[in-house]
Protein backbone atom coordinates (compact mmCIF):
# COMPACT_ATOMS: atom_id res chain seq x y z
CA UNK A 1 0.00 0.00 0.00
CA UNK A 2 1.46 3.29 -1.01
CA UNK A 3 1.83 6.10 1.69
CA UNK A 4 -1.30 8.25 2.77
CA UNK A 5 -1.91 11.28 0.62
CA UNK A 6 -3.38 12.96 3.56
CA UNK A 7 -0.19 12.62 6.01
CA UNK A 8 1.63 15.57 3.98
CA UNK A 9 -1.58 17.96 2.57
CA UNK A 10 -2.26 19.78 5.50
CA UNK A 11 1.30 19.44 7.73
CA UNK A 12 2.58 21.68 5.15
CA UNK A 13 0.95 24.63 5.57
CA UNK A 14 1.59 24.81 9.00
CA UNK A 15 5.33 23.87 8.72
CA UNK A 16 6.02 26.14 5.71
CA UNK A 17 4.73 28.95 7.14
CA UNK A 18 7.44 30.04 9.79
CA UNK A 19 10.14 30.25 6.77
CA UNK A 20 8.09 31.57 3.75
CA UNK A 21 8.44 35.14 4.49
CA UNK A 22 12.00 35.24 4.55
CA UNK A 23 12.09 33.03 1.20
CA UNK A 24 9.67 35.98 -0.11
CA UNK A 25 11.80 38.94 0.87
CA UNK A 26 14.61 36.63 -0.89
CA UNK A 27 12.69 35.90 -4.05
CA UNK A 28 11.55 39.33 -4.57
CA UNK A 29 15.13 40.95 -4.33
CA UNK A 30 16.53 38.49 -6.68
CA UNK A 31 13.40 38.94 -9.10
CA UNK A 32 14.05 42.71 -9.15
CA UNK A 33 18.01 42.33 -10.13
CA UNK A 34 17.04 40.22 -12.68
CA UNK A 35 14.06 41.51 -14.55
CA UNK A 36 11.77 39.65 -17.02
CA UNK A 37 12.86 36.71 -18.79
CA UNK A 38 10.47 37.21 -21.51
CA UNK A 39 10.16 34.69 -24.64
CA UNK A 40 12.51 35.16 -27.51
CA UNK A 41 10.85 34.99 -30.67
CA UNK A 42 12.58 34.95 -33.95
CA UNK A 43 12.88 37.65 -36.78
CA UNK A 44 11.42 34.83 -38.80
CA UNK A 45 8.78 34.56 -36.73
CA UNK A 46 9.22 31.19 -35.31
CA UNK A 47 7.50 30.22 -32.05
CA UNK A 48 8.83 31.66 -28.72
CA UNK A 49 11.37 29.98 -26.65
CA UNK A 50 10.83 30.11 -22.87
CA UNK A 51 14.05 28.04 -22.26
CA UNK A 52 13.83 25.73 -18.97
CA UNK A 53 11.19 25.45 -16.28
CA UNK A 54 10.73 23.20 -13.39
CA UNK A 55 6.71 22.14 -11.35
CA UNK A 56 7.21 21.01 -7.92
CA UNK A 57 4.63 18.16 -6.98
CA UNK A 58 3.40 18.02 -3.82
CA UNK A 59 3.63 14.24 -3.70
CA UNK A 60 5.15 11.43 -5.26
CA UNK A 61 5.10 10.42 -8.73
CA UNK A 62 1.87 8.33 -8.89
CA UNK A 63 -1.95 8.86 -10.67
CA UNK A 64 -2.01 12.25 -9.44
CA UNK A 65 -0.14 14.31 -12.29
CA UNK A 66 -0.69 11.86 -15.10
CA UNK A 67 -1.63 14.84 -16.94
CA UNK A 68 1.66 16.04 -16.80
CA UNK A 69 3.47 12.92 -17.90
CA UNK A 70 1.11 13.01 -20.92
CA UNK A 71 2.27 16.37 -21.61
CA UNK A 72 5.62 15.50 -20.82
CA UNK A 73 5.46 12.37 -23.21
CA UNK A 74 4.01 13.24 -25.93
CA UNK A 75 5.93 17.08 -26.41
CA UNK A 76 3.48 19.08 -25.41
CA UNK A 77 5.84 21.26 -23.40
CA UNK A 78 8.53 21.21 -26.00
CA UNK A 79 5.50 22.53 -28.34
CA UNK A 80 4.53 25.54 -25.85
CA UNK A 81 8.34 26.41 -26.25
CA UNK A 82 9.81 25.31 -23.45
CA UNK A 83 13.01 23.10 -23.72
CA UNK A 84 12.99 21.00 -20.45
CA UNK A 85 10.42 20.51 -17.83
CA UNK A 86 11.72 19.40 -14.76
CA UNK A 87 8.98 17.81 -12.72
CA UNK A 88 9.97 17.87 -9.38
CA UNK A 89 8.71 14.92 -6.91
CA UNK A 90 7.42 15.26 -3.28
CA UNK A 91 6.11 15.10 -0.98
CA UNK A 92 7.16 18.57 -0.58
CA UNK A 93 5.72 22.08 -0.16
CA UNK A 94 5.20 23.82 -3.15
CA UNK A 95 4.45 27.25 -1.68
CA UNK A 96 8.26 27.58 -0.33
CA UNK A 97 9.58 25.72 -3.61
CA UNK A 98 8.12 28.56 -5.49
CA UNK A 99 8.57 31.52 -3.38
CA UNK A 100 12.21 30.70 -3.13
CA UNK A 101 12.68 30.39 -6.87
CA UNK A 102 13.19 26.66 -6.98
CA UNK A 103 10.21 25.95 -9.25
CA UNK A 104 8.52 28.20 -11.69
CA UNK A 105 4.90 26.68 -10.60
CA UNK A 106 3.95 24.46 -7.98
CA UNK A 107 0.45 22.26 -7.13
CA UNK A 108 -0.32 22.03 -4.44
CA UNK A 109 -4.35 23.04 -2.96
CA UNK A 110 -5.94 25.69 -1.77
CA UNK A 111 -6.16 25.44 1.80
CA UNK A 112 -2.21 25.34 1.91
CA UNK A 113 -1.77 28.36 -0.27
CA UNK A 114 -4.50 30.46 1.66
CA UNK A 115 -2.83 29.52 5.10
CA UNK A 116 0.25 30.82 4.10
CA UNK A 117 -0.99 33.99 2.05
CA UNK A 118 -3.32 34.83 5.17
CA UNK A 119 -0.83 34.22 7.71
CA UNK A 120 2.19 35.62 6.14
CA UNK A 121 1.46 38.05 2.56
CA UNK A 122 3.15 35.30 0.78
CA UNK A 123 3.60 36.73 -2.83
CA UNK A 124 1.17 33.60 -4.29
CA UNK A 125 -1.30 33.74 -6.48
CA UNK A 126 -3.71 29.82 -8.20
CA UNK A 127 -3.76 30.51 -11.37
CA UNK A 128 -6.11 27.02 -12.27
CA UNK A 129 -7.19 23.72 -10.32
CA UNK A 130 -7.38 20.73 -11.75
CA UNK A 131 -9.52 18.94 -9.36
CA UNK A 132 -12.71 21.04 -9.12
CA UNK A 133 -13.67 19.09 -5.78
CA UNK A 134 -11.12 18.44 -3.04
CA UNK A 135 -10.38 14.41 -2.30
CA UNK A 136 -11.21 14.28 1.17
CA UNK A 137 -13.52 11.61 2.77
CA UNK A 138 -14.85 10.29 5.66
CA UNK A 139 -13.81 6.93 4.66
CA UNK A 140 -15.96 3.68 6.76
CA UNK A 141 -16.87 0.32 5.97
CA UNK A 142 -20.28 -1.14 4.74
CA UNK A 143 -20.02 -3.78 7.44
CA UNK A 144 -18.75 -1.09 10.12
CA UNK A 145 -19.43 2.23 10.18
CA UNK A 146 -21.36 2.77 7.01
CA UNK A 147 -21.31 6.08 7.04
CA UNK A 148 -23.18 7.43 4.27
CA UNK A 149 -24.95 10.70 5.62
CA UNK A 150 -24.44 13.54 8.60
CA UNK A 151 -26.57 11.72 10.40
CA UNK A 152 -24.59 8.09 10.20
CA UNK A 153 -22.03 10.16 11.86
CA UNK A 154 -23.94 9.82 15.40
CA UNK A 155 -22.68 7.45 18.12
CA UNK A 156 -19.32 6.96 15.55
CA UNK A 157 -15.51 6.97 16.71
CA UNK A 158 -13.95 8.45 13.63
CA UNK A 159 -10.04 8.51 13.59
CA UNK A 160 -8.42 11.71 11.93
CA UNK A 161 -4.80 12.93 11.87
CA UNK A 162 -3.09 16.21 13.49
CA UNK A 163 -3.05 17.41 10.34
CA UNK A 164 -6.09 17.08 9.29
CA UNK A 165 -7.82 17.94 12.39
CA UNK A 166 -8.62 21.85 11.77
CA UNK A 167 -10.60 20.76 8.56
CA UNK A 168 -12.34 17.72 10.79
CA UNK A 169 -13.31 20.66 13.07
CA UNK A 170 -14.43 23.12 10.31
CA UNK A 171 -16.13 20.26 8.75
CA UNK A 172 -18.35 19.62 12.07
CA UNK A 173 -18.72 23.56 12.90
CA UNK A 174 -20.10 24.19 8.87
CA UNK A 175 -22.59 20.97 9.62
CA UNK A 176 -23.80 22.18 12.83
CA UNK A 177 -22.39 18.46 14.47
CA UNK A 178 -22.25 18.78 18.28
CA UNK A 179 -18.43 16.99 18.72
CA UNK A 180 -20.13 15.33 21.84
CA UNK A 181 -22.29 13.15 19.44
CA UNK A 182 -19.16 11.68 17.94
CA UNK A 183 -15.81 10.29 19.24
CA UNK A 184 -12.73 11.81 17.24
CA UNK A 185 -9.62 9.90 17.82
CA UNK A 186 -6.28 10.53 17.02
CA UNK A 187 -4.76 8.49 15.12
CA UNK A 188 -1.26 8.12 12.78
CA UNK A 189 -2.06 7.72 8.95
CA UNK A 190 -1.79 3.82 8.64
CA UNK A 191 -5.67 3.26 7.81
CA UNK A 192 -5.38 -0.47 8.91
CA UNK A 193 -7.57 0.28 12.31
CA UNK A 194 -10.38 1.24 10.35
CA UNK A 195 -10.11 -2.25 7.96
CA UNK A 196 -9.32 -4.26 11.09
CA UNK A 197 -13.07 -2.39 12.37
CA UNK A 198 -11.37 -0.74 15.77
CA UNK A 199 -12.40 2.86 14.47
CA UNK A 200 -16.21 3.48 12.52
CA UNK A 201 -14.63 5.93 9.86
CA UNK A 202 -11.48 7.41 8.75
CA UNK A 203 -10.41 10.90 7.41
CA UNK A 204 -8.95 9.37 4.29
CA UNK A 205 -8.62 10.29 0.43
CA UNK A 206 -11.24 9.19 -1.98
CA UNK A 207 -8.03 8.24 -4.39
CA UNK A 208 -5.72 6.38 -1.58
CA UNK A 209 -7.29 5.48 1.68
CA UNK A 210 -10.57 4.59 -0.43
CA UNK A 211 -9.10 2.69 -3.02
CA UNK A 212 -7.06 0.50 -1.28
CA UNK A 213 -10.43 -0.58 0.90
CA UNK A 214 -12.08 -1.57 -2.41
CA UNK A 215 -9.29 -3.44 -3.79
CA UNK A 216 -9.66 -4.98 -0.70
CA UNK A 217 -12.27 -5.92 -0.98
CA UNK A 218 -13.82 -4.65 2.07
CA UNK A 219 -16.73 -2.79 0.98
CA UNK A 220 -15.73 1.37 1.34
CA UNK A 221 -18.61 3.79 2.06
CA UNK A 222 -17.65 7.73 1.36
CA UNK A 223 -18.89 10.75 2.90
CA UNK A 224 -17.31 13.20 0.49
CA UNK A 225 -16.29 16.78 2.22
CA UNK A 226 -16.81 18.33 -1.13
CA UNK A 227 -20.62 17.12 -0.76
CA UNK A 228 -20.62 18.10 2.61
CA UNK A 229 -20.10 21.62 3.48
CA UNK A 230 -16.36 21.91 2.56
CA UNK A 231 -16.13 22.53 -1.19
CA UNK A 232 -12.69 23.50 -2.51
CA UNK A 233 -10.51 23.59 -5.20
CA UNK A 234 -7.35 21.09 -5.21
CA UNK A 235 -4.81 20.27 -7.13
CA UNK A 236 -4.18 23.88 -7.60
CA UNK A 237 -1.17 25.74 -9.50
CA UNK A 238 0.25 28.10 -7.64
CA UNK A 239 2.86 30.63 -8.82
CA UNK A 240 4.13 34.20 -7.71
CA UNK A 241 2.84 37.31 -8.34
CA UNK A 242 6.29 38.19 -10.17
CA UNK A 243 6.10 35.80 -12.63
CA UNK A 244 2.30 36.48 -13.05
CA UNK A 245 3.60 39.90 -14.04
CA UNK A 246 7.18 39.14 -15.78
CA UNK A 247 6.81 35.49 -16.77
CA UNK A 248 3.66 35.89 -18.19
CA UNK A 249 4.09 34.32 -21.09
CA UNK A 250 5.81 31.24 -19.87
CA UNK A 251 3.20 30.67 -17.45
CA UNK A 252 0.44 30.06 -20.14
CA UNK A 253 3.13 28.23 -22.21
CA UNK A 254 3.09 25.70 -19.68
CA UNK A 255 -0.94 26.39 -18.87
CA UNK A 256 -1.33 25.37 -22.67
CA UNK A 257 0.64 22.10 -22.31
CA UNK A 258 -0.77 21.27 -19.19
CA UNK A 259 -4.35 21.47 -20.54
CA UNK A 260 -3.07 19.49 -23.83
CA UNK A 261 -1.62 16.49 -21.25
CA UNK A 262 -4.60 16.53 -18.64
CA UNK A 263 -7.20 16.26 -22.14
CA UNK A 264 -5.41 13.24 -23.01
CA UNK A 265 -5.07 11.58 -19.37
CA UNK A 266 -8.85 11.90 -18.99
CA UNK A 267 -9.57 10.35 -22.45
CA UNK A 268 -7.58 7.68 -21.67
CA UNK A 269 -6.97 6.73 -18.17
CA UNK A 270 -5.90 3.16 -18.61
CA UNK A 271 -3.26 4.68 -20.31
CA UNK A 272 -2.47 7.26 -18.44
CA UNK A 273 -2.19 4.65 -15.09
CA UNK A 274 -0.21 2.91 -17.22
CA UNK A 275 2.34 5.53 -18.08
CA UNK A 276 2.85 6.54 -14.42
CA UNK A 277 3.25 2.93 -13.26
CA UNK A 278 5.77 1.88 -15.97
CA UNK A 279 7.72 5.54 -16.65
CA UNK A 280 6.97 7.77 -14.10
CA UNK A 281 6.74 6.19 -11.02
CA UNK A 282 8.75 3.13 -11.10
CA UNK A 283 10.59 3.44 -7.94
CA UNK A 284 7.37 3.92 -5.90
CA UNK A 285 6.24 0.55 -5.17
CA UNK A 286 2.73 1.89 -7.39
CA UNK A 287 0.13 -0.93 -8.74
CA UNK A 288 -1.65 -1.05 -12.10
CA UNK A 289 -4.66 -1.39 -9.96
CA UNK A 290 -4.69 1.16 -7.78
CA UNK A 291 -3.11 3.64 -10.15
CA UNK A 292 -5.85 2.80 -12.56
CA UNK A 293 -8.43 3.61 -9.84
CA UNK A 294 -6.96 6.59 -8.93
CA UNK A 295 -6.66 7.82 -12.62
CA UNK A 296 -10.66 6.48 -13.43
CA UNK A 297 -11.45 8.77 -9.85
CA UNK A 298 -9.89 11.74 -11.20
CA UNK A 299 -11.23 11.28 -14.78
CA UNK A 300 -15.09 10.89 -14.20
CA UNK A 301 -15.32 12.83 -10.72
CA UNK A 302 -12.37 15.63 -9.37
CA UNK A 303 -11.14 16.92 -12.84
CA UNK A 304 -14.56 17.26 -14.94
CA UNK A 305 -17.86 19.45 -13.71
CA UNK A 306 -19.67 21.34 -15.42
CA UNK A 307 -17.83 24.24 -15.34
CA UNK A 308 -14.87 22.66 -17.10
CA UNK A 309 -17.47 22.09 -19.98
CA UNK A 310 -18.26 25.48 -20.10
CA UNK A 311 -14.76 26.92 -19.63
CA UNK A 312 -12.49 24.48 -19.97
CA UNK A 313 -9.88 22.56 -17.67
CA UNK A 314 -8.66 23.78 -15.06
CA UNK A 315 -11.22 27.18 -14.89
CA UNK A 316 -12.08 27.71 -11.11
CA UNK A 317 -15.76 29.78 -11.23
CA UNK A 318 -16.23 32.73 -9.41
CA UNK A 319 -18.75 30.60 -7.22
CA UNK A 320 -15.94 27.65 -6.59
CA UNK A 321 -13.63 30.30 -5.81
CA UNK A 322 -16.05 32.00 -2.80
CA UNK A 323 -16.58 28.32 -1.61
CA UNK A 324 -12.73 27.85 -1.28
CA UNK A 325 -12.72 31.11 0.11
CA UNK A 326 -15.56 29.90 2.63
CA UNK A 327 -13.68 26.49 3.72
CA UNK A 328 -10.69 28.72 4.67
CA UNK A 329 -13.05 30.69 6.80
CA UNK A 330 -14.50 27.96 8.67
CA UNK A 331 -10.63 27.21 9.48
CA UNK A 332 -10.32 30.45 11.01
CA UNK A 333 -8.77 32.27 8.03
CA UNK A 334 -9.48 35.41 6.14
CA UNK A 335 -8.31 35.83 2.86
CA UNK A 336 -10.16 37.25 -0.18
CA UNK A 337 -10.71 35.53 -3.76
CA UNK A 338 -8.65 38.19 -5.26
CA UNK A 339 -5.96 37.93 -2.76
CA UNK A 340 -5.65 33.68 -3.72
CA UNK A 341 -6.54 33.50 -6.75
CA UNK A 342 -5.68 35.64 -10.20
CA UNK A 343 -7.39 33.61 -13.26
CA UNK A 344 -6.64 36.27 -16.12
CA UNK A 345 -3.52 33.61 -17.74
CA UNK A 346 -6.35 31.12 -18.05
CA UNK A 347 -8.74 33.20 -19.67
CA UNK A 348 -5.90 34.44 -21.94
CA UNK A 349 -5.11 31.15 -22.88
CA UNK A 350 -8.74 30.41 -23.60
CA UNK A 351 -9.35 32.94 -25.73
CA UNK A 352 -5.95 32.60 -28.01
CA UNK A 353 -6.44 28.61 -27.87
CA UNK A 354 -10.39 28.28 -28.20
CA UNK A 355 -9.90 24.85 -29.48
CA UNK A 356 -8.20 24.22 -26.14
CA UNK A 357 -12.02 24.26 -24.47
CA UNK A 358 -13.23 20.83 -25.98
CA UNK A 359 -11.37 18.83 -23.97
CA UNK A 360 -13.93 15.82 -24.36
CA UNK A 361 -12.69 13.57 -27.81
Amino acid sequence: MTPSRGSFYRRTATRVVRGVAVAAVLALSLAACAGSDDAKVGADGAAASFGDASIQFSWIKNAEFMGEYLADKNGYFTEAGLDNVDMIEGPASIEAAVISGNADMGIGNAISTGTIIANEGAPLKIIGATYQKNPFTILSLADKGNIATLDDLKGKTIGVQASNLSLWEAFLKVNDIDEKSLTTLPVQYDPTPLFNGEVDGWFSYLTNESIDAELKGLGPVNLPLADFGLPFVAETLTVTDDAITNDREKLKALLVAEIRGWTDAINDPDAAAKLTVDTYGPTFELTIEKETRQAEIQSADLVVSADTVANGLFSISKELQQQSIDTLAATGLTITASQLFDMTLLDEVYAENPDLLAYSK
